[in-house]
């Protein structure tokens, strides 16, 4: 077995990992789909797996799974490694992207499936199974067939099926990429509380950023088979590590300039336009020497008021520029602002009135400005 390792991905200073990946990889061929990943997960924990198709978060699921055994590396589950253990031997369960329900079973059939191949008395699998349907409020549907059905409802038989068995840990494959965009946000709000009411560990694997920060306690960024950023959703929303997850993680607009001075924890840029700078809050963070620097900004931090207007006058950060387009998205609208430099800003207002900020059109001659406390230093 191998010892595991202190990382700065640990989920608590305080409570021992019910699940702990240390160093593991999975090669085929000569790539590497998973790269000396280590992973600390508490028990309880609501942890979503985030990334772009082919970054290693499916490998890494299947590895927990049972159905992938690692080339390296570890996996302890409650102190014991489970790399060697066959899948149904581990209090472990996975529920497909698929669903992979059994058609010409009903839906009591499909839930009690795992528990009559465990051997639990007849009686037992009777009770589960009534429990776990109303878990998932499906009661009165025992004798359909899943084309009987629809899509959330399957989602859900699928759901109590993984369920059933108890297991300590619940792994979701894109369990929601099936489903259209408003039953998905009613699903996963009843998966967060379903998982908070039954005190599981659950891991979900997600190319969905808007889905992983509604559900998950922590995300973990994954990119080319490791992970580049673990953190609560707000954390890696509002302070990204490197330029590449400020891009991936929401919308993001990047300043870069020339770096004018780091004094004060502030870091100060001149804009390419050779007039303006902007300043942003660094907290010592990134190299001391470099001449160049990048100021990330997201969309809903950026004001916007007409260039004759006396707001936020004398402010820092207040760039001038003109409305490219501006684009109704229901509760806010989002504006593209070309600057005089050049570089085009996204700024996300809300729609607070129905009439919406009129005197913000096409072609209007506006200030862009944000807070020094709203910028992001950005390094890599």
């Amino acid at each position: 077995m191998i010892e595991p390792t202190t990382t700065t991905t640990s989920a608590s200073a305080t409570a021992s990992p019910l699940l702990r990946i240390v160093a593991v990889t999975k090669r085929f061929g000569g790539f590497a789909a998973v790269d000396a990943l280590s992973l600390d997960l508490v028990a309880g924990e609501f942890f979503a797996l985030l990334g772009p198709s082919g970054c290693g978060k499916t490998t890494l699921l299947r590895m927990l799974a049972g159905f992938e055994t690692p080339d390296h590396g570890a996996i302890l589950l409650d102190g014991e490694d489970v790399a060697p253990v066959l899948p149904h031997r581990r209090p472990v369960n996975m529920m497909f992207q698929s669903y992979a329900l059994f058609p010409h079973l009903s839906v009591q059939d499909n839930v009690a499936f795992g528990l009559r191949r465990a051997g639990l008395p007849k009686a037992e699998i009777a009770a589960r199974v009534a429990e776990m349907l109303a878990l998932v409020r499906l009661e009165g549907f025992e004798r359909r067939k899943p084309d009987q059905l629809s899509g959330g409802q399957r989602q859900r038989v699928a759901l109590a099926r993984a369920l059933a068995r108890r297991p300590r840990l619940l792994l979701l494959d894109e369990p929601m990429a099936a489903l259209d965009k408003k039953l998905r946000q009613s699903t996963q709000a009843e998966l967060k509380e379903l998982q908070r009411r039954l005190g599981t560990t659950f891991v979900i694997v997600t190319h969905d950023q808007e889905e992983a920060m509604t559900v998950a306690d922590r995300i973990g960024v994954m990119d080319r088979g490791r992970l580049v950023q673990v953190g609560p959703p707000r954390e890696l929303y509002e302070t990204p590590a490197s330029r590449w997850i400020a891009g991936f993680v929401g919308d993001i607009n990047l300043i870069e300039g020339r770096v004018v001075s780091r004094e004060g924890g502030r870091l100060v840029l001149a804009l390419p336009d050779g007039g303006a700078t902007v300043m942003a809050l660094c907290a010592g963070a990134g190299r001391q020497d470099a001449a160049d620097g990048c100021i990330a900004v997201r969309p809903e931090k950026i004001r916007l008021a007409p260039a004759d207007s006396a707001a936020g006058e004398g402010a820092p950060n207040r760039l001038a520029g003109e409305v490219v387009d501006v684009t109704y998205q229901g509760s806010v609208s989002l504006y593209r602002v070309a600057l005089k430099g050049g570089l085009v800003v996204r700024a996300a207002l809300a729609n607070a009135s129905r009439a919406g900020v009129p005197d913000l059109g096409p072609g209007r001659a506006v200030t862009a400005s944000f807070a020094p406390e709203d910028g992001v230093v950005l390094e890599a």
